[in-house]
């Protein structure tokens, strides 16, 4: 006699993602890994204060506001993922030890303390497998339609980590190809008064992302990861700013790549 695998989310609770405007032939596909800080009921809080869950440690500040009003200006179609990166990291293979964390900056996280076997394979198949296999599925249509692709994935950083203040309003992000990047950094250099990271705060790579390795790198698609510094778009009129910017600068950052 089989046992039934565990389930985590309930038939009322929201998927896993969420996905913006209609399958269509615009160039930009937009993605947010951390764009809600939504728990499992099943998890509870997982030991966390829930002053805790409005931080940047269960998710990314302003990204997914911005993402509605990109999609929305590019015409283009976008998927969020809808639970907090406290659950499991979306933008981090379940193989390592960041997938889901103990402790986050100084933060404990009790509820994920001696995970089972069983329950980490419940969060990667309910949460984490769904969200990339939506994007997955979006891709493989476009490449059998032929529709040029380029894969855009929007995330928010903190103006203070662990005391040291960041310059950077933006960061681009990027691994092993930069034809997007490099682009952007320039026309946003040319805006004036911003100051553009070039792969800071953070950096693309195999070991701490997902996203643009699995889905941007190995189809050989032109993509970029874009970083906005959460004090610029913790409201909507930060995010409409950052959202028609981005949208009018990436326009023209793809004009050469001819798609």
């Amino acid at each position: 006699m089989n046992t039934p695998r565990p389930v985590l989310l309930a038939p009322d609770e929201p998927s896993a993602f969420i996905t913006l405007g209609e399958r269509n032939d615009a160039p930009f596909l937009i993605v947010c890994d951390h764009a809600g800080n939504r728990l499992p009921r099943k998890l509870g809080r997982l030991g966390v204060p829930d002053s805790e869950l409005k931080r940047h440690i269960a998710w990314d500040i302003g990204a997914a506001g911005v993402v509605r009003l990109m999609a929305e200006r590019l015409g283009a179609f976008a998927i969020m993922q809808t639970y907090s990166r406290l659950a499991i990291d979306c933008n981090r293979s379940p193989a390592v030890e960041s997938s889901i964390v103990t402790i986050s900056e100084d933060t404990p996280i009790p509820g994920n303390v001696a995970l089972s076997p069983s329950d980490v394979e419940c969060r990667v198949r309910e949460i984490f497998q769904p969200y990339h296999d939506c994007i997955a599925a979006e891709l493989d249509r476009r490449k059998q339609a032929g529709i040029a692709t380029v894969l855009i994935a929007i995330h928010s950083f903190t103006p203070v980590y662990r005391g040291h203040v960041r310059p950077w309003h933006a960061g681009l992000l990027y691994n092993r190809d930069d034809r997007v990047a490099k682009p952007m950094m320039a026309l946003l250099n040319r805006e004036g008064g911003l100051t553009v990271g070039d792969n800071q705060p953070y950096a693309v790579s195999d070991e701490s992302d997902y996203t643009i390795p699995v889905h941007g790198e190995r189809r050989g698609l032109p993509h970029a990861e874009i970083e906005i510094r959460q004090d610029l778009i913790a409201d909507p009129v930060g995010q409409e700013i950052w959202a028609e910017r981005l949208a009018r600068l990436l326009t023209i950052a793809i004009a050469d790549l001819n798609l």
